[in-house]
């Protein structure tokens, strides 16, 4: 199920104001809580499985901002190897959220259509044990879905996505060493199995980390000492993921990597807080964003369903200072690895919202990733949360293809 963060307007980023997003209740707690730490977790093996190191042939000598330029429009399979059940850890999680088994054909339709870039979300923490040591079956299902998209020439994203529990990792200073172990670990394990793939396998390394259940779990304010806490620990999660991945050698010496502020809000990216991991490898760190902006329009239910100058006017504020503080200002680009527009029975102010949201990722060198979970009619109760449905997974055809021709024909 997909939780998001989005900006309604420049009031709300400044005042750090909290989004209630679907699925993401919040609640009147800190982002801390009372009592000793975490408890760590079992001991990690004496080693993980892996693969000898073999590298494929690779170009890894672009800056990250001309690898993205490349990148394109892109897509997310979402609500799948995302997908969690509570008491289920076979294989079976991957249509316990209702999209089907993950084919080549779906890749190769996606090719076809002229999506160039796939995001592919992986929750980890149902299918560990004690020691956070992935189960075997499940690392070789993901391998399998990389490799379909992989095969069809496309670049792939992968990530740790609906991990965010204390049980696992959650940022704040109470549970950070145990955040560190599992954080740490699954990112070595992964490393260990994919480090010999060519530059088109992208890591990110969280999705959306932030204080689960904090009454501003979905805002950002630099004022608030909660987020200053998480910022630090997030910061602290990503250095030694990143250094984790680098020590397994093989073409992840130099892999292209995406590194996410607090919620992947864009506000908390522009803050002096958000902290930028130091590599070994040279320019090859990207900024990971999500913004389904203007949250009135693209999200929010009912909200607005025409798209207005004062619309657009949100997706420029967020978009340019991003462009001048990392593009610009840092020589680090920008993937918006979520975004999209709810549907509202607003089929044409849909299309013009997206080409003009593309069109202007695109000249800014900027990669935008739809999010798709999957669910695309308004149902009779006339809601309209969360849907985010666009490509048919089973016939390979998109239910709204006029959205499609404006996100292809803005990097074309």
């Amino acid at each position: 199920m997909k939780q998001t963060f989005t900006t309604l307007n420049r009031l709300v980023w400044i005042l750090g104001l909290a989004f209630v997003l679907v699925f993401a209740g919040c609640s009147t707690s800190s982002g801390s809580s009372a009592g000793d730490s975490a408890p760590m977790p079992d001991a990690a093996p004496e080693s993980y499985r892996e693969v000898p190191v073999n590298p494929e042939p690779a170009d890894f000598n672009l800056s990250a901002i001309n690898f993205v330029e490349n990148l394109g429009a892109g897509w997310n399979l979402g609500n799948t190897l995302d997908a969690h059940v509570d008491g289920k850890n076979d294989l079976s999680t991957e249509t316990s959220w209702g999209q089907p088994v993950t084919t080549q054909a779906m890749m190769a339709g996606l090719k076809d259509w002229g999506i160039t870039t796939v995001r592919i979300p992986i929750t980890w923490h149902n299918h560990v044990d004690g020691a956070f040591t992935v189960d075997e079956a499940w690392m070789n299902r993901v391998i399998e879905v990389v490799n379909y998209a992989l095969d069809e020439d496309l670049y792939v994203i992968i990530n740790i996505h609906h991990d965010n529990e204390k049980d696992f990792y959650f940022p704040d200073e109470l549970h950070a060493d145990r955040s560190m172990e599992f954080v740490t670990r699954i990112w070595k394990q992964v490393a260990l199995m994919f480090r010999n793939y060519d530059e088109k396998l992208i890591f990110e390394f969280l999705n959306e980390p932030r204080l689960v259940g904090y009454t501003n779990e979905w805002g950002w304010s630099d004022d608030d000492p909660n987020h200053r806490e998480a910022a630090e620990v997030i910061g602290e999660l990503t250095q030694s993921a990143l250094d984790a991945v680098r020590a397994t050698g093989s073409n992840n010496t130099n892999r292209y990597v995406m590194i996410t502020p607090y919620v992947a809000s864009p506000e908390a990216a522009k803050s002096s807080l958000f902290v930028i991991p130091a590599d070994t490898a040279d320019d090859k760190l990207i900024l990971s964003v999500h913004a389904y902006t203007p949250y009135v329009f693209a999200m929010q239910d009912p909200g607005d369903k025409v798209f207005t100058n004062t619309h657009k006017n949100d997706i420029d504020y967020f978009m340019n200072h991003l462009k001048a503080k990392f593009i610009d200002g840092k020589g680090i680009p920008v993937i918006i690895g979520e975004y999209g527009a709810t549907n509202k029975n607003n089929l044409n102010d849909r299309v013009a919202w997206f080409s003009y949201y593309c069109d202007k990722a695109a000249s800014y060198g900027m990669t935008t990733i739809l999010w798709d979970n999957g669910n695309h009619e308004v149902p009779s109760s006339g809601s309209f949360n969360e849907l985010y449905g666009f490509y048919d997974r089973t016939t390979q055809t998109w239910y709204f293809p006029e959205i499609l021709d404006a996100i292809v024909d803005a990097y074309n």
